[in-house]
């Protein structure tokens, strides 16, 4: 019985992987939101200084970059760590933007960034453990 050869393989193109629009527009987003709001904050109603746009600028972009991280890493994390860093991450700004009000103490934006930190861990948690594969 004869047998057939086997056609070579040809060579598969490399399949490059690019960001979805969304995985960096979402991380913009609420970077742009951020910074706005902590300088409107810091303004209180004033004029705009070059050192509250820079605050606005710097916060807005250190939270977009976090946020893109967080996004690029999130399907290699198990649900627990994935709820832990999103509570952390919403925590932290949150208790950041509370802390730039004149009239609040640094003890109070640690609780109010500890309790809302916490009400999104849970809610990231029940979130992620329903939807996982």
């Amino acid at each position: 019985m004869a047998t057939h050869a086997s056609m070579p393989r040809r060579a598969a193109r490399a399949h490059t992987k690019h960001p979805s629009t969304l995985s960096w527009a979402m991380p913009v987003t609420l970077g742009v939101i951020l910074g706005w709001w902590a300088t409107s904050i810091v303004r209180g109603g004033g004029v705009l200084t070059g050192t509250q746009l820079a605050l606005g600028l710097i916060s807005g972009a250190v939270l977009a970059a976090l946020c893109y991280g967080l996004g690029r890493v999130q399907k290699r994390l198990p649900v627990e760590a994935k709820a832990i860093a999103y509570g952390t991450l919403f925590g932290g700004s949150v208790g950041f933007l509370y802390s730039l009000s004149a009239k609040t103490s640094v003890l109070a934006a640690i609780v109010l960034g500890l309790v809302t930190g916490a009400g999104m861990l849970v809610c990231a948690f029940y979130a992620f453990y329903v939807t996982k594969d």
